[in-house]
């Protein structure tokens, strides 16, 4: 959470692929350390930026619309805060959030980001892109009321585990932890 409470996206991310990566940055601050791999990942993140901006809408089987890069949103209601990497606005008002990943699939975690997105964009798209830059391969994501009412319950969620600073279970997939920056942090995995 930022200074008034509000929550940021990549935290609502990184809760559903391991509650304790939240934990630790929120209840924990300024132990996070910074892993090569979160570097390179914001270098390429920046390098797709510029090349995405070059490219037509066909790949995303849009025929025409404007782009808009890293849309800074924040939901009032929902106290919840993020930066899309870009959004699409067609000729009839609709906007299409698109999220770039350096990852061979798209996740749950990054499905349920894309719908957090949504909700801060407040639109009517029937779905989002995730696009897979080490694959250049485009994932359309329906926006469905149910993954948007898993963003909401998993912010409902995260606020309680901060306000009572409780530590969560570890993720169930412990090929997680093999490279997490907080590995260190959970003495209770193997």
């Amino acid at each position: 959470m930022t200074e008034d409470n509000t929550l940021i996206v990549t935290d609502l991310k990184q809760y559903a692929y391991c509650p304790r990566v939240v934990f630790y940055e929120r209840c924990l601050p300024r132990i996070r350390p910074r892993t090569y791999k979160m570097d390179a990942g914001s270098a390429e993140h920046e390098r797709e930026r510029q090349r995405s901006a070059r490219r037509t809408l066909r790949q995303y089987g849009l025929p025409e619309g404007e782009r808009y890069f890293d849309v800074r949103c924040t939901h009032s209601d929902l106290a919840f805060t993020g930066i899309v990497d870009e959004v699409i606005c067609t000729a009839d008002g609709v906007r299409y959030p698109v999220d770039y990943k350096m990852a061979k699939r798209a996740s749950r975690n990054h499905r349920l980001q894309l719908a957090a997105y949504a909700l801060l964009l407040q639109t009517t798209a029937p779905h989002g892109y995730i696009y897979l830059i080490p694959k250049r391969e485009v994932i359309t994501v329906k926006l469905t009321d149910k993954l948007k009412q898993s963003v909401i319950d998993l912010l409902h969620g995260m606020r309680e585990m901060i306000t009572r600073e409780q530590m969560p279970a570890a993720t169930t997939v412990r090929q997680r932890c093999v490279s997490c920056e907080f590995r260190r942090f959970c003495n209770d995995i193997d």
